[in-house]
């Protein structure tokens, strides 16, 4: 298997903050309700199968797939269902969800599921099992895992890239996965070259992380595709671009999806849970999460009921008073919540309750762009952010995307982390995003 230090170029080296790698993964208590979102991945919304009043189990499929570009929802808890209808999500806004109560009194550790013959399916039969289990990425995008299990036609993956690299600060889930769940992590591996019909795999992990690669070159056999390669310690190398260049030597063309240069990615912890519950035949009902930050007294890796409020999960980790912002995900693309009553979903990897010693002033002055040149030298994708953020700050939004190619970037936050100048740069391509999709969307 080769072990050798490769990176991409520019990014940055952001402090880590990793204080709870060398913790092991806990259990929260079972929350006294759970609001499951109908919406917790990329396309359709799922569709409810259950009604007001309903006795579901854990593990039952409460909503169906919506489409193709959907997955289903599965029972967290055993419970009776609360109600279905309208609560409030990440974004901020109003979103269909199912609210299940616990049933104090039943045994929480029974999941339903049909047992299956995993090595007898054929790559489409994968493809739908992966589907039926509500499988999205776990690092955080929330793409539904077997739209990327089925290349475009015309297109064939030769190489499946597994993602360990975990490179944002704070987020330690990966890591924890790549130590505790190894051998799942290999399964899964296995299922994703099958259902792609990849030659072969690679497994990247960045070379800070020394422990997760010997566990996992370890529980690799020698007689099969799958190599472990270790890369440079460097924010944000867990992208699939930047993957598939640093790995590969291939370039993801603008506009372009990895698999038109033959690379499928996927996260490792995406790939445990495909290695542990398909044979079983269960849905994804819970994840660990990173919960830390200077905002809690207990801050760990933690395995968490799907739909759990946040404010259940933070105060079981001890938040305190001195915690002014709360993200979900990593410090560099999460989100700012706007409430704690906002249930955890498929993509959460991180809750970081971050002190005012941890975060940015939100009313430290922004001063106008002195051309220094810091973001260009950072971003991954070789875009210009201050030009880009001064046609931003003009309006001129169509134009950042038909000639500076402003849909190339996947908002990494490198260059603001290093502007001299304060300018919330990813915050005005995310406003160009979304002004350009609607005016696309009206034409």
């Amino acid at each position: 298997m080769r072990k050798m230090a490769s990176t991409f170029p520019h990014g940055i080296h952001p402090t880590e903050c990793k204080h709870t790698a060398g913790a092991a993964t806990k259990r929260l208590p079972w929350p006294p309700e759970v609001t499951v979102l109908l919406s917790q991945h990329i396309g359709a919304p799922a569709k409810a199968l259950v009604k007001k009043g309903q006795q579901v189990k854990r593990g039952e499929m409460v909503a169906e797939a919506g489409g193709f570009v959907s997955v289903p929802m599965h029972a967290p808890i055993t419970g009776k269902v609360k109600s279905v209808g309208l609560t409030l999500n990440p974004r901020g806004d109003m979103a269909s969800a199912i609210i299940i109560e616990r049933d104090a009194d039943a045994d929480q550790e029974e999941i339903v599921g049909d047992a299956q013959a995993i090595d007898d399916l054929s790559p489409e039969e994968l493809v739908q099992a992966v589907q039926r289990a509500g499988m999205v990425g776990l690092g955080g995008a929330a793409f539904p895992t077997h739209v990327k299990l089925s290349p475009p036609k015309g297109k064939r993956v030769d190489t499946v890239v597994v993602n360990g690299c975990e490179c944002e600060p704070y987020l330690t889930t990966d890591y924890r996965v790549m130590l505790e769940e190894v051998t799942w992590i290999v399964e899964g591996a296995r299922l994703a070259r099958r259902a792609t019909g990849a030659d072969e795999v690679v497994i990247a992990i960045e070379n800070n992380k020394p422990e997760a690669l010997e566990a996992i070159m370890n529980a690799v056999p020698n007689n099969e595709p799958i190599s472990v390669r270790s890369l440079t310690t460097k924010y944000p190398q867990g992208a699939e671009k930047m993957l598939s260049r640093a790995l590969l030597n291939r370039d993801v063309p603008s506009g372009g999806l990895p698999s038109d240069v033959g690379v499928a990615c996927f996260n490792v912890a995406t790939l445990a849970k495909m290695g542990q519950l398909l044979p079983k035949g269960q849905g994804l009902i819970e994840r660990i999460v990173t919960v830390s930050g200077g905002g809690v007294s207990r801050p760990g890796n933690y395995i968490v009921p799907l739909g759990t409020s946040l404010r259940f999960v933070l105060e079981h980790a001890g938040m305190t008073d001195n915690t002014c912002t709360i993200i979900n995900g990593g410090p560099m693309m999460g989100a700012t919540m706007p409430s704690l009553d906002i249930p955890l979903a498929k993509g959460t990897s991180g809750l970081l309750a971050l002190t005012k010693n941890e975060i940015r002033e939100s009313n430290a002055h922004i001063f106008p762009c002195i051309r220094c040149a810091r973001c260009v030298d950072a971003c991954p994708m070789f875009l210009n952010p201050s030009m880009l953020g001064l046609l931003a700050r003009k309006e001129r939004y169509e134009s950042m995307g038909e000639t500076h190619n402003l849909n190339d970037c996947f908002e990494c936050g490198c260059c603001s982390y290093v502007c001299p100048s304060n300018i919330p740069l990813v915050h005005l391509f995310r406003v160009a995003k979304a002004v350009n999709r609607e005016r696309s969307a009206s034409k």
